[in-house]
């Protein structure tokens, strides 16, 4: 993996992982700290995990299994263009 990757993966997990944070903004960030929560849900017996953009992931069988695919999510994101995000939000919840 390409070290400058894997640095700014371990920083996108280290924001993602908690389940409540709302110490500090985010670069580019403006204001009042926006309320942050877990990234990862549980549904019917499976896992999933949210992205920034507003998608949630899944189904895993095992958290640990959606701790795996979020780690490769966010490899993806970091290796990928910005547009790849936007299409991304193409696909949020409702």
């Amino acid at each position: 993996m390409n070290p400058g990757i894997k640095e700014n993966r371990l920083k996108h997990h280290a924001i993602y992982e908690g389940f409540q944070m709302t110490t500090f903004n985010r670069a580019g960030e403006q204001g009042t700290v926006p309320n942050r929560t877990g990234r990862f849900l549980q549904k019917n017996d499976y896992w999933y995990y949210s992205t920034r953009e507003g998608v949630d992931i899944g189904p895993f069988d095992s958290r640990a299994d959606a701790e795996v695919g979020v780690g490769e999510f966010i490899d993806f994101i970091c290796a990928s263009e910005p547009k790849i995000s936007d299409i991304l939000k193409q696909y949020r919840a409702a």
